[in-house]
């Protein structure tokens, strides 16, 4: 039910903890995980660190994948000394944990900007590294701004699983154009393209990523079009992440008219019930500084609720329909 209302309503998520305390229930490691979730996602660090002491009053301690969140949380929210701390304590831990957790601080050490720990980390791997290991090293040192070390770290990897993942393909791809390499990122499609390594929802999300971040949303666009057609025959559908790259690029154009047509076409795709896609339509109205009507309408019928941001939001929508 936690996870449920994770998803849908998390202001019934207390409810549920009282029904538990009332009946002497303990929250299990996989409970407290999501509700640290939950208030990693509002930015509540008090609250993630009370869960964290009362997870331990009850005995339960933090494995490795719990502090690697945790550490993620902090650093998304600049407690950098925290996050250290924490991946610092994984280091020292049980070795098993840490084998189990290099991928992740590949990761985590990256987004601290720490090369030498991303360098030290990727040497315990690389002798055999697994394919989860070789996708967090690429985007780790896609991260640091080191192209060619990523690229080093796929040619290790094709020549160890004879063949390209899918996922090395997306993530070098991501790589090339968070440095601003479109050159290099449009060979490496036509590499790719003769290698028939082409489908599936991780590849259209590298593609369509690339086009975006390459200033060509009309080429993006396209690619994500004929991935949906290719899902409304019986194939996997686009990842919901893809639909937003593109819709994010219009919004950020002003280009209300194609946002809309993107969320008809995430709606179609059965991606409904979510705040995102009307968080970045109403964007796409305010960049176009045109009004736009019943977005409270639209949300209540999808069962969505705006939060604090997205309130603030529709007040700029209806400052501009009293200007009209």
């Amino acid at each position: 039910m936690i996870i449920l209302y994770k998803k849908c309503d998390r202001r019934k998520i207390p409810d549920i903890l009282a029904f538990m305390k009332k009946e002497k229930l303990t929250p299990s490691h996989l409970t407290y995980r999501i509700l640290i979730a939950t208030r990693g996602d509002t930015g509540d660090k008090i609250g993630m660190e009370r869960l964290v002491e009362d997870m331990k009053s009850h005995g339960l301690q933090p494995d490795a994948h719990f502090l690697t969140e945790l550490a993620r949380y902090y650093i998304s929210e600049g407690y950098k000394d925290k996050a250290i701390a924490i991946l610092k304590e994984i280091g020292r831990g049980n070795s098993k944990d840490f084998i189990r957790a290099r991928n992740k601080l590949l990761s985590l050490y990256a987004s601290l900007d720490m090369a030498n720990d991303v360098s030290r980390i990727w040497n315990h791997c690389k002798s055999d590294p697994t394919m989860m290991e070789c996708e967090a090293a690429i985007g780790a040192w896609g991260k640091l701004g080191k192209v060619e070390e990523a690229e080093a770290v796929l040619e290790m990897a094709v020549q160890k699983f004879k063949g390209l993942s899918s996922r090395l393909f997306s993530e070098l791809l991501r790589v090339y154009a968070l440095n601003n390499q479109i050159s290099k990122g449009k060979e490496f499609i036509e590499r790719m393209r003769l290698s028939r390594c082409w489908s599936g929802p991780l590849v259209w999300a590298g593609l369509v990523r690339f086009y975006v971040k390459a200033g060509d949303v009309e080429k993006a666009a396209s690619i994500l079009s004929k991935a949906a057609e290719r899902q409304s025959g019986g194939a996997v559908k686009p990842l919901f992440d893809t639909y937003m790259a593109v819709m994010e690029q219009y919004a950020k154009c002003g280009d209300a008219h194609n946002a809309e047509k993107w969320l008809h076409r995430m709606k179609q795709c059965g991606y409904t019930g979510r705040l995102r896609p009307f968080q970045i339509l109403i964007q796409a109205y305010l960049n176009a500084k045109t009004p736009a009507y019943g977005f409270r309408e639209r949300m209540k019928a999808e069962n969505v609720f705006p939060n604090r941001e997205f309130s603030k939001q529709l007040s700029k929508v209806d400052a501009l329909k009293r200007d009209v």
